[in-house]
């Protein structure tokens, strides 16, 4: 009894210092493996198939992120204009305030309110506004409006230069309220 209890308390031990060495001697092994391996030909075109997709890869996701922050740029200019139109509606027209509350608007500090804002008089139509003086009356009779048109600008630059698309891209956009 004693003799296989002596038995038993050492195999314990024995299997709890292969445990603990386990990690270090599978990974060992694995290198061995790999190394003394009759299939190295297998092994090496995998390797470098597996690099040439990963590399291609890696190029459309930079190319995917490039595009979407792009279009997220062209949204912010957008964003800047309707919200220089909407200080103007609520504010009345001051062009440096307009032009404040444009580059305000977004966190996108390339951003600028150009041409300036302007304001004119214009009766409005089935094809947009049409520019006329203050005093006149419009063709169906009614008062010209007052009008506040406002611009937004920036540029873009591209994270990677794109054969056969250029590196920067400037983004402008427009909106028009009517103040009165």
């Amino acid at each position: 009894m004693k003799f296989g209890k002596y038995l038993v308390i050492k195999q314990t031990r024995i299997i709890k210092q292969t445990v603990a060495k386990a990690p270090i001697a599978g990974a060992l092994r694995a290198v061995h493996r790999f190394a003394i391996s009759s299939d190295d030909g297998i092994r090496g075109t995998a390797a470098i198939e597996f690099a040439a997709i990963v590399t291609a890869l890696a190029v459309l996701f930079v190319a995917v992120a490039d595009v979407g922050i792009g279009f997220y740029r062209k949204m912010q200019v957008q964003n800047a204009a309707q919200a220089g139109a909407q200080y103007a509606a609520l504010y009345g027209f001051v062009a440096s305030s307009i032009a404040n509350a444009v580059t305000a608007a977004t966190s996108f500090s390339g951003i600028s309110a150009s041409p300036a804002p302007s304001k004119y008089c214009g009766c409005p139509s089935s094809s947009g506004i049409t520019n006329s003086s203050c005093g006149a009356i419009c063709s169906d009779g009614s008062t010209p409006g007052t009008y506040v048109a406002v611009s937004a600008q920036a540029t873009y630059a591209t994270i990677i230069p794109y054969p056969l698309i250029p590196n920067s891209f400037t983004f402008t956009s427009q909106s028009t309220v009517r103040i009165q």
